[in-house]
């Protein structure tokens, strides 16, 4: 991509060089744009020797490449960034001010993708204008790369730090943000993930092979497209990566169960993908069991909580509840059967007999089926891919 990076004058322009960097090792063009306060906190040399091309900051340069340079890199550039973006700057573009290089630029750039990287001191961020001209801004479709919270520049401790480039570049590149603003925005979603393992004593469980990969690449990709999570997870070595995920960490089916029927009532889409034991010894012992010898040991097992058929049960008008069918023989019957016995608006369905799917794989091969009988076939993609094609046809499902 030939990308355009805006800097104005922030503290934070100093992350802007590892910005640029980013993109040219990922193979991408960049164009730095900076007002006259950015030259303050990053120099000239640097972006130019980072970017490989001449900085364009003076709307009046002799030296630029054409007398209308902020319509000429409009028609080179495919994505514009502006970070940090000022108070100053937001403002100037919601009220369509074109004063300098940069917000001439901003002005002619309208048609392509304009994500804006706010950074700021609390109270600044808080403020109403600045509130009223971010809303203005992504009612336009700009897409705003929320700031973190932590310790500002001043030595106050708030939201208004710019996101780091290494996330700011995940976003751009991959795509991560196009619904950042959209149906998923502030939405709040429900995901279970991993095995749960059920104790028979202090030593041994009832578990099986799931590894958490798919309800974690779940999570991942809704918070990328601006949802809030909250990830349930049995036991994985698998971490999350985005400040939009609340992990809660579970062992058995019943503190699965308790989790989500905490959480249920208050979300507006949930996606069970854990692979939740449904049998459990009657009774854990305390220590650990001994042998008892060639007469072989007998567990009674009782059933555990049902938390799909019982979310199924309490789910509201304008929830969305989504299962997943992991099959070894009559899949398409089972997974429809499934659907409409636990009350849900979609299942996933995959097969242990397609090779690369299932437990443990990075890969998944997946038939998404809706309550009107739809199904959809995917072939074997990344577990990440997969969880792309699930989320999109959430969201289609949430238009209607």
């Amino acid at each position: 991509m030939r990308i355009v990076i805006g800097i104005t004058g922030g503290i934070a322009a100093y992350k802007v060089p590892e910005l640029v960097r980013l993109f040219r090792k990922g193979g991408h063009e960049v164009q730095c744009v900076a007002t006259a306060h950015a030259l303050n906190f990053v120099t000239p040399l640097t972006l130019e020797t980072l970017s490989g091309r001449r900085l364009y900051s003076d709307l009046f340069a002799p030296a630029n490449e054409h007398s209308t340079e902020h319509v000429s890199l409009k028609d080179w550039g495919d994505i514009m960034i502006v970070a940090p973006a000022t108070a100053n700057i937001i403002g100037k573009m919601a009220c369509g001010i074109g004063d300098d290089a940069l917000s001439t630029l901003l002005l002619a750039f309208g048609g392509k993708p304009i994500y804006v990287c706010p950074a700021m001191n609390t109270q600044m961020m808080e403020n109403a204008a600045v509130e009223r001209n971010i809303g203005t801004l992504k009612g336009w479709g700009v897409r705003i790369i929320e700031p973190t919270e932590g310790e500002l520049a001043c030595g106050a401790v708030g939201k208004g730090r710019m996101e780091e480039p290494e996330r700011i570049y995940d976003i751009v590149v991959n795509g991560q943000m196009s619904n950042a603003n959209g149906r998923l925005s502030d939405k709040q979603v429900l995901v279970t993930a991993g095995p749960t393992y059920e104790r028979i004593d202090s030593v041994r469980f009832i578990g099986n092979y799931s590894s958490g990969k798919m309800g974690f690449a779940l999570a991942e990709e809704f918070a990328r497209r601006g949802a809030k999570v909250a990830l349930v997870s049995g036991p994985t070595s698998l971490t999350v990566n985005h400040r939009g995920i609340e992990r809660i960490d579970v062992e058995s089916a019943q503190q699965m169960y308790e989790a989500c029927m905490e959480r249920f009532e208050n979300c507006d889409v949930a996606v069970l993908s854990a692979a939740v034991a449904d049998y459990r010894p009657e009774q854990a012992y305390d220590g650990k069991m001994k042998k008892k010898g060639d007469s072989g040991m007998v567990i009674r097992l009782v059933q555990t909580p049902d938390i799909l058929a019982t979310l199924g049960k309490r789910k509201g008008e304008g929830q969305l509840l989504v299962g997943f069918a992991l099959e070894t023989t009559n899949e398409m019957a089972y997974a429809q059967e499934k659907l409409q016995r636990k009350g849900l608006d979609m299942i996933v369905l995959n097969s242990l007999r397609d090779k690369g799917a299932g437990f443990g794989t990075d890969t998944n091969k997946v038939t998404i089926i809706d309550r009107q009988g739809k199904a959809t076939e995917g072939g074997l993609k990344s577990k990440a891919d997969v969880a792309k094609d699930i989320i999109d046809a959430i969201e289609s499902r949430m238009v209607q």
